[in-house]
């Protein structure tokens, strides 16, 4: 063998096992483990999507944006086996006489079990059979990985559907307690913090192993899951805040696994934050804000244990665990601009929630009366 051939086996056994990493990383190996390759393909496809999507009212931008993931999961397969192709083409060209072109041709024969290359050598019948038994393995952990993101993509899409009645769309934490307080349903909000304590672990169990799911968008513009967990948390923070002689064990609870959640889909996607705030540290959402969220709280008639100025700081000493890391991921993804939820890329107006119809038969603007 020549330099030449002894460098394109070197170059090209490198390029398969560093492929072959990629894929055990993202499809195979069930921890927290970020694949270069991954990244820099996500990083690449969703450039187009948000350059075309920034310039655009929110609606549409959803629209595009929504194409981004799909597309990523397509293109990240087709770059495994085109670099799979390119590794054994190499390897191919380093053991045989062929030449580059010939090699690649025998290569991507046998990597897409085609037959249409063979050539009689016996050298090559390893790299062949190597390269025969790749291709198929690669593209059915792929075909075996979208079933298991539909499924967690469904868990995650459910109780983000459910909440709408709870929080409006966009959701808001205020809302929440605003909206239990006025159908005299306070005491049900800690099967809701159970359900959605139980929810973040799913969701940083999943989204932490799959991270194309972090953009996943839901079937409403209006709908994102960042933003209801955001919603889930500020209405515990709240409802601790204001009231510290009910029940706290679930909201606390709530609370602790929504921003362990958050920590962990940050520490994902490249995401810097304190691990360890203190309660008095400063927070982005304004005291004017938080009087905001109030208003809307002593319109439904929640009770307060504790005036607006007393319970903000409670308030803010919950909020600096999660606040910065939920902008953070909300920008990155480019959620639904609800209230509370931090700036977004581009001039993007904040949506306020959906005001709650729930008409009874006889009321005056019963649609069922024809008024």
């Amino acid at each position: 063998m020549t330099v030449v051939r002894w460098a394109a086996a070197l170059a090209g056994l490198a390029t398969i096992l560093g492929t072959t990493s990629s894929v055990l990383r993202t499809l195979v190996v069930p921890r927290r483990l970020r694949s270069k390759l991954s990244v820099l393909v996500a990083r690449f496809v969703a450039l187009p999507f948000q350059l075309a999507a920034d310039s655009r009212g929110y609606v549409t931008r959803d629209r595009i944006l929504a194409w981004t993931a799909p597309v990523t999961i397509i293109i990240q397969l087709s770059i495994w086996l085109l670099l799979f192709l390119a590794g054994f083409g190499l390897l191919v060209y380093a053991v045989s006489g062929l030449g580059l072109g010939a090699s690649l041709r025998e290569a991507g024969s046998s990597l897409f079990t085609l037959g249409f290359a063979s050539t009689d050598r016996s050298r090559l019948t390893a790299v062949d059979f190597v390269a025969a038994m790749v291709g198929p393995i690669v593209i059915g952990l792929q075909i075996g990985y979208l079933p298991s993101l539909y499924a967690a993509y469904n868990r995650r899409e459910a109780e983000v559907t459910m909440l709408d009645s709870r929080a409006g769309e966009p959701n808001w934490g205020p809302e929440i307690l605003a909206r239990h307080a006025s159908i005299a349903s306070l005491a049900n909000l800690n099967d809701m913090y159970r359900d959605w304590e139980r929810w973040a672990a799913d969701v940083s169990e999943s989204h932490s192993n799959y991270p194309v799911l972090i953009s996943f968008r839901s079937q409403e513009s209006t709908r994102n899951w960042l933003i209801g967990l955001l919603s889930v948390m500020d209405s515990a923070a709240l409802h601790l805040a204001f009231n510290p002689s009910k029940p706290q064990g679930e909201p606390r609870l709530a609370l602790r696994m929504g921003f362990v959640c958050v920590r962990h889909l940050a520490s994902t996607t490249g995401i810097r934050f304190d691990p360890d705030p203190a309660p008095d540290d400063p927070i982005e959402l304004t005291y004017e804000q938080f009087l905001d969220g109030v208003r809307r709280l002593e319109a439904a008639g929640y009770p307060m244990e504790r005036t607006p100025d007393a319970a903000w700081p409670h308030f803010r000493g919950w909020r600096v665990n999660y606040e910065a890391s939920v902008y953070r991921l909300a920008r990155l993804i480019d959620a639904v601009p609800a209230p509370w939820s931090g700036p977004r890329r581009g001039a993007v107006a904040v949506l306020a929630p959906t005001s709650p119809v729930d008409r009874q038969p006889g009321a005056p603007s019963d649609p069922g009366r024809g008024d």
